[in-house]
């Protein structure tokens, strides 16, 4: 199984003193030594951690794949086509929310879409769809013609609740058959990655606010390990 790591949070921790450090490319290289397989990245519409500028330092300096999440929008597009990062993950984007609070609603805006999802693939961008474990929406997505699909798993790292981890199994055995690529994220922290990492056909997770926190009391290298050693013992 691999490992994503997202260091949005990395970029949250400068902002609010609006200094230069804690380096976001830095820290993901950190990272990668010590088993991160890509990095993830968010960059919001309000840039409230993530800017424009930390995507091309991370695509210059980071020598493993780029993730971008991104809200399904024009300008996105944009920066996607002018990035080239290896994948593109669409997610729902709400200005008062936290943090991403559910997968997105595949009815929703479909003709757009299926416009920048197709947009991407033609500049050779893998497509990623971030889902709830709804085979509603997995079927949806499998006309979309999309790569991957990452399951919202936060409902089961809030409860851990087993009747959660059922349906993630059985979405991910959804995507599997729909002949698209599975991962996970949201909320993960080393409990569940070693409960979701026994999931069969959910093939990498993304982890980042958790290892962000984790890294202040252990550093990054050692949360990244341990995290590296749970989803692949």
């Amino acid at each position: 199984m691999q490992l994503g790591v997202n260091v949005d949070h990395v970029a949250t921790l400068r902002n609010l003193r609006g200094t230069t450090y804690p380096s976001i490319v830095e820290l993901a290289n950190i990272a990668v030594e010590h088993g991160a397989d890509f990095i993830t990245v968010h960059l919001r519409e309000d840039r409230r951690h993530v800017r424009d500028d930390d995507l091309y330092a991370l695509k210059k300096h980071v020598n493993v794949p780029i993730n971008l999440e991104m809200a399904a929008t024009e300008e996105m597009l944009a920066i996607a086509k002018e990035l080239s990062p290896e994948f593109v993950c669409l997610v729902p984007e709400k200005r008062e929310e936290v943090t991403t609070e559910s997968g997105l609603d595949t009815k929703l805006l479909y003709d757009t879409r299926l416009f920048i999802i197709s947009e991407l693939q033609r500049h050779g961008i893998k497509v990623t769809l971030f889902l709830d474990p709804s085979e509603e929406d997995i079927a949806c997505a499998k006309r979309m013609n999309v790569d991957k699909i990452e399951l919202h798993v936060g409902a089961y790292c809030i409860s851990r609740a087993p009747q959660e981890l059922e349906m993630i199994t059985r979405a991910a055995q959804l995507v599997h058959e729909a002949g698209m690529i599975c991962h996970a994220g949201h909320g993960i922290d080393y409990e569940c990655a070693a409960a979701i990492s026994k999931v069969k056909h959910i093939t990498a997770i993304n982890v980042g606010h958790f290892l962000v926190c984790e890294a202040i009391t252990q550093g990054m290298g050692n949360a990244v390990r341990k995290m590296k050693d749970i989803i692949t013992s």
